[in-house]
């Protein structure tokens, strides 16, 4: 167990440097010129290289990097050229966001998806089980986008709910419950794409688990079908499932945020995509390295909690 965690860490730690490699040159892959940004009229060969001398872009990319690793080790990943507010404080303010919406659809997901599955895999190729496989895969080829329109349009506009329609976000600090409102509709349509995948995995996996001889065992005991699905099934088959969730995360993320910009929900999907129309090119550096750190970190925790699962993994 040790040896794989020690492992795992090693392999984090590469993926992170090459992460933050390829953060600090996206700046120097992207279009336009950083100086016309910030000088605007005042630009001229002159001003860009006082500019330059300033921002210390006139000294070797690898030099570069390595002061602004060094920086970003201290907690600095710069200052905002448009807004001039530093970036750390931008995601800050904009992460808690995120962070509430992945929880809120996550949970939504599995709380449907988890119970569907078992009711599906009790009897396979059943009527039930055709028309929960057919209704997922139906929900599957609707892209984000279009779920979100839908919802806008027979709930905020057809039904008129409040606090559910664009720029109608409410932070949770001013009302708790205005703010589940506002963010309600995202959450449901970033869980509708979760739940697809978590469904149809937990169901193939529950299928094949009820073949096993310690379940036709449990079932020769006189087990009730609820207590072998709940206490012998779904442990064994929730391995896939929790392998789905950590590799599913960036498609999460990518859908996460295009509701978010449709929405106008502050989060860090709009100040991306906010960042990328502005030419921000700090801020988006800055948060294309943390998002892509955690999405590292992420698929790290699941690769812990799935060895917890199954232990058989770190032997392997």
């Amino acid at each position: 167990m040790l040896r794989y965690v020690s492992r795992r860490l090693i392999q984090l730690l590469g993926i992170v440097f090459v992460i933050s490699v390829g953060s600090f040159y996206l700046i120097h892959l992207l279009p336009g010129n950083p100086a016309v940004v910030i000088l605007g009229n005042a630009y001229n060969p002159i001003t860009k290289a006082a500019l330059y001398k300033q921002l210390g872009l006139n000294r070797p990319v690898i030099e570069q990097y390595f002061i602004w690793m060094g920086h970003v080790l201290h907690g600095n990943l710069g200052t905002s050229f448009i807004s001039r507010v530093s970036v750390v404080s931008t995601i800050r303010a904009a992460l808690p966001i995120d962070v509430e919406l992945i929880i809120l659809s996550q949970i939504l997901a599995l709380f449907i998806a988890i119970p569907l599955a078992m009711v599906s895999a009790r009897k396979p190729d059943g009527p039930v089980d055709r028309l929960l496989s057919a209704g997922s895969f139906t929900l599957l080829s609707v892209p984000p986008f279009i779920v979100i329109v839908l919802l806008v349009l027979l709930v905020s506009i057809k039904i008129g709910l409040a606090n559910t329609g664009p720029s109608a976000y409410v932070p949770l600090a001013t009302n708790w419950l205005a703010n589940l409102e506002s963010l309600s509709l995202a959450a449901i349509t970033i869980a509708i794409g979760s739940f697809t995948l978590y469904f149809r995995v937990l169901r193939s996996d529950l299928i094949a688990t009820m073949q096993e001889e310690f379940i036709t065992m449990a079932r020769s005991k006189g087990l009730s079908r609820r207590r072998i699905m709940w206490r012998h099934a779904f442990r064994p088959s929730s391995v896939t499932l929790l392998g789905s969730a950590s590799v599913s995360i960036g498609g999460l993320l990518a859908a996460l945020f295009v509701v978010q910009y449709l929405l106008a929900i502050p989060g860090l999907g709009y100040e991306l995509i906010a960042a990328i129309n502005t030419s921000d090119y700090l801020l988006v550096q800055g948060i294309v390295f943390v998002v892509s750190v955690a999405v590292v970190i992420i698929n790290f925790i699941f690769d812990f909690i799935i060895n917890i699962v199954d232990p058989r993994i770190s032997r392997e």
